[in-house]
């Protein structure tokens, strides 16, 4: 029995991996400077610290969604920091769902509550370069939280 779990633990331990990515050569180190830099998003955008963002995204970097009226927003990256209050927090929770890399390439998932309001699915793309990882691209949709 015992032989039989750890096989499949270590199948589903493998599985998981190779789902992350299996193209990477150096990938726990990837997946901790993505994390990292996705951290500088949520928990800059969390707390007020734009600087965070400053570090988190590429300076020409913009975000993308799909307005109500099904048209297009593009907003600037520079604008959207210009947004954040220095240490004015708020209640926004985030998490990141998932990462996928290959060389200096990466897709990463994440989603933000703003409870009582809103529940945000984002999506990066991240490049590696100048020996970090940036955010390049965000785009993202939102659902609304429907009162209990």
């Amino acid at each position: 029995m015992y032989f039989r779990l750890s096989r499949c633990f270590l199948a589903l331990i493998w599985f998981s991996a190779a789902t992350v990515n299996a193209q990477t050569n150096n990938i726990p180190s990837d997946i901790a400077q993505i994390t990292a830099t996705l951290m500088d998003y949520i928990e800059g955008t969390a707390n007020g610290e734009p600087e965070r963002l400053r570090r988190a995204f590429h300076p020409d970097f913009s975000l993308y969604t799909v307005t109500d009226k099904d048209s297009l927003l593009i907003r600037s990256g520079e604008k959207y920091i210009a947004n954040i209050k220095p240490g004015e927090k708020n209640n926004r929770i985030g998490r990141i769902l998932s990462i996928d890399v290959d060389k200096n390439a990466a897709m990463a998932k994440a989603e933000i509550v703003v409870p009582g309001w809103r529940t945000f699915t984002d999506y990066f793309l991240l490049l590696r370069y100048e020996g970090a990882w940036k955010i390049v691209q965000k785009s993202y949709t939102w659902h609304e939280i429907s009162p209990k």
